[in-house]
């Protein structure tokens, strides 16, 4: 008895004594209780205070609607809806329609349901390896170093058996990497994976690395949503040995990617670089980029104009996307959210009437469904999805990705938290996620009565403040009649290659294996084989 009264006394006199807390000098032992709540305060609030619909960046319902997609276990909701029309702002809704043209019903959670591209990635400036993807849901970029070895390989794997693509991450290529899934390969401002003993870019580095990895495309990223401008930040708990020798790098320091590029310096330079890619790989390139300042994005579209130079994609990155380690200003206030930048980025494109010569894609939120359908509905072709693949392994929400000690062990590096996940049966739930996104998009597309999401239009989607005013996309952002779609040809081409896909479903049990999205493939000509469904 005496000696934890002597503790507590110990911890009383520190308290009173000490000059750091002044909770703690003022009110000695039941101070402590403050810090305790303070560090619980976020699992208390997301498991018994706030509310289904509350919760950011994902909600309750949204995190409950990932996990049971990927755990092939219900996912519907009763009772109605828990949206609050009567006072919030900026519902979405879909404007269904009451005739249309009959497909098939995708069901069941988790059910195979075949999606490619309607466009051709790098078709149109005639790349060597141009390619129709085969899913329009894809992983977005995270790096071996952001998340762990486990969840890359879950996530790879995942991909191989959904038919996705898994963006590297600008932390190079690893052997997590190299589990089924291809990859589109990601060069960051520190050329990790393709950088010389000095960090500048090696072409030559590159061309080996493509020659040993199942790289489908390349992406330059300019900036990314949740730290536009700022360049990538590993803090030193995350650094170990492996990635410190998968990057190049010292172990157990931070890794601060420069926050510019030093191979081009202006738009003109960058189409340069991204043209030298291309002729060098044969690959289709592309740009990742955050929206602020519209001077860049009308340089670009202006030299695109004339035809000889350009992007194949673009990847529009919204404020609102994730990150594992950013500064509040930079994740709060610093670009523009995903509708609003790509609407803008989309006009500067459609103005000059050459949106159909590179294929867009949209990340920041957008593995939800309704956020995904009005992705589509303002022009992109494709979306990829970050933090709801991290949710499909197991992350759940405890936002500790910057300090290494992920709970889940999804983003950290230490030993005895990774091994809690499972490769294996966490990239089956990641092709779970994938595969159910894609059914739901499909029976969106269903009820508004077309047989794929990027030719739902932005009349088709209404943004409804309150019960009292709603506006359709197209009169919200300004867009033109005929923008937020792919081209005539392109949109005849997907709606034949859907119906063969209903057609070949209805009589088999497994997924239908052609040329067109079926294979790997490498030298291309029309249409294309995709990352292999």
């Amino acid at each position: 008895m005496l000696a934890p009264l002597a503790a507590l006394g110990a911890v009383a006199a520190r308290d009173l004594v000490q000059k750091d807390h002044a909770i703690l000098r003022n009110f000695p032992l039941v101070g402590h209780a403050r810090y305790w709540l303070e560090a619980v305060g976020p699992e208390l609030r997301q498991y018994i205070v706030a509310s289904n619909d509350e919760e950011r960046p994902f909600s309750r319902d949204q995190r409950r609607w990932v996990y049971a997609s990927a755990k092939l276990q219900n996912n519907y909701f009763g009772f109605g809806t828990d949206n609050d029309f009567e006072k919030s702002l900026g519902n979405v809704i879909v404007h269904h329609r009451t005739f249309g043209e009959e497909h098939p019903t995708h069901g069941a959670v988790g059910q195979e349901a075949l999606l490619p591209s309607a466009k051709v990635l790098g078709g149109p400036r005639g790349r060597k390896h141009a390619f129709r993807p085969g899913s329009v849901v894809n992983v977005s970029g995270m790096s071996f170093g952001s998340l762990s070895g486990p969840a890359i390989e879950a996530i790879n794997r995942g991909a191989a058996e959904a038919g996705c693509l898994h963006n590297t991450g600008e932390g190079a290529v690893s052997p997590y990497h190299r589990k089924g899934g291809e990859l589109v390969f990601q060069i960051g401002t520190a050329y990790f994976g393709c950088r010389d003993e000095n960090g500048r870019f090696s072409l030559p580095k590159l061309k080996e690395l493509i020659d040993g990895a199942p790289i489908r495309a390349l992406e330059v990223k300019l900036s990314q949503g949740a730290k536009p401008g700022l360049g990538g930040v590993l803090p030193a708990a995350k650094v170990s040995q492996e990635i410190a020798d998968t990057r190049g790098i010292p172990a157990g320091q931070d890794c601060l990617s420069p926050s510019r590029h030093a191979e081009f310096k202006d738009t003109d330079s960058l189409l340069d670089f991204v043209e030298m890619l291309a002729a060098e790989t044969g690959l289709p390139v592309g740009i990742k980029s955050a929206v602020g300042e519209l001077d860049f994005w009308e340089n670009l579209a202006g030299l695109m104009e004339r035809g000889d130079r350009g992007v194949d994609f673009v990847t529009i990155d919204g404020g609102e996307g994730g990150t594992g380690a950013s500064p509040m200003i930079f994740t709060d206030a610093v670009s523009l959210p995903f509708r609003l930048g790509f609407a803008r980025v989309y006009a500067e494109f459609a103005r000059r009437r050459i949106q159909e010569d590179l294929t867009f894609i949209g990340s920041g939120k957008l593995g939800l469904p309704d956020n995904a359908v009005v992705a589509f509905a303002l022009g992109a072709d494709m979306v990829n999805v970050g933090r709801e693949a991290m949710l499909a392994v197991g992350c759940i929400q405890a936002q500790r990705c910057h300090t290494g000690g992920c709970p889940t062990g999804v983003a950290t590096q230490n030993p005895w938290l990774t091994r809690g996940v499972d490769p294996v049966s966490k990239g089956e739930r990641v092709a779970n996620y994938v595969r159910t996104l894609r059914r739901d998009l499909l029976k969106v597309s269903e009820t508004c009565g077309v047989p794929h999401p990027a030719l739902i239009g932005p009349r088709s989607i209404e943004v409804v403040d309150t019960l009292s005013a709603g506006h359709l996309l197209d009169t919200i952002y300004g867009y033109e009649p005929e923008w937020g779609y792919p081209s005539r040809a392109d949109r005849d081409r997907i709606v034949e290659i859907m119906e063969r896909v209903d057609e070949e479903e209805a009589g088999t049990e497994g997924p239908p294996e052609t040329a067109e999205y079926g294979e790997r493939g490498d030298d291309m000509e029309g249409d294309v084989p995709s990352a292999g469904a």
